[in-house]
């Protein structure tokens, strides 16, 4: 398995509006986190939840000799995975699979809403429990079911990361009152994530902050949802 002390895992963080899709302003409001994690010798990668510029993004990793292979959701939300959001199309899922078959990695439960936002068939999903790791080439990947923002909310553990999507900021954590969010299932899943070694670097799904990413010891001290819990 890759490790940090070599040179085999690849990871990258892109931002919606300044490394892609600089032109479409609703990509610019949401100021979405797209993470690509992959294996420099295999040259094989995953992008977590590609919207707004597929085609932009995949030229993106390219342009560092990868190859996408796969997608990993954090969650169904549009602005994550593709579908319509305040009366605008985003692009995500459907297209890339336009584009290239891969796998599109899911949390079990998040299945219909996948579904039912992008369009996508069941049969292109590839359906998760808890615990579960998807590795691509050498890279282990662990999947880590926090629910709460959403029934099959997800984030990703690799390498002294913590890719967490919309179930924690920097500065706060996700919503609690959309479709299929769950204010006590939160709670819960902020409790898991708390225990996460302090050493480990927290990367969020958006940039509600002014820095990009920080440690979980920061995170801790300074988030306020995390200093509440009992």
């Amino acid at each position: 398995m890759a490790t940090a002390h070599d040179d085999r895992l690849y990871f990258r963080q892109l931002l919606s509006g300044r490394d892609f899709a600089r032109d479409d302003q609703l990509a610019g409001q949401m100021v979405n986190f797209v993470y690509a994690i992959g294996d420099r010798t295999t040259g094989e990668c995953l992008l977590v939840d590609p919207a707004y510029a597929v085609d932009e993004l995949l030229d993106l990793v390219a342009g560092d000799q990868m190859r996408v292979t796969g997608v990993l959701a954090t969650h169904y939300h549009p602005d994550h995975i593709g579908g319509s959001m305040m009366g605008m199309s985003i692009e995500g899922i459907s297209a890339l699979l336009e584009r290239q078959s891969c796998p599109i990695h899911v949390q079990r439960d998040e299945v219909p809403w996948v579904t039912r936002t992008t369009g996508v068939a069941e049969h292109d999903l590839v359906a998760h429990d808890p615990g579960g790791i998807v590795r691509v080439g050498d890279v282990e990947i662990e999947l880590v079911h926090t629910p709460g923002h959403t029934p099959g909310s997800q984030c990703f553990l690799v390498d002294g990361r913590l890719v967490a999507g919309d179930t924690l900021f920097l500065d706060g954590c996700g919503r609690t009152d959309l479709p299929g969010s769950d204010p006590q299932a939160m709670m819960d899943s902020l409790r898991r994530l708390a225990l996460v070694p302090d050493d480990v670097v927290l990367y969020p799904g958006h940039r509600y902050s002014l820095a990009s990413s920080a440690t979980m010891g920061s995170v801790k001290q300074s988030n306020f949802v995390l200093q509440s819990l009992d």
